[in-house]
């Protein structure tokens, strides 16, 4: 899926964590991020951070992969 903004990045999340059965809490508890950094991150809310972005869509299996246009 090709990601272009922070909302699509944060439904593409969502989606996977729903789809793996895992809340906002138990993803909260096991990085220790907090819930209210969860709910940003999958509304799209443009000041997250970005290293822990990457932590969230790697927990839930996801790569995170950037190309060239060309």
């Amino acid at each position: 899926m090709k990601i272009t903004d922070s909302k699509s990045f944060g439904e593409t999340v969502k989606n996977r964590r729903k789809k793996l059965g895992y809340t906002q809490k138990y993803i909260s508890e096991y990085t220790g991020f907090s819930i209210s950094f969860l709910s940003d991150l999958e509304n799209g809310k443009k000041t997250i951070e970005l290293d822990k972005s990457l932590t969230v869509a790697n927990l839930l299996g996801m790569d995170v992969e950037l190309n060239e246009r060309g």
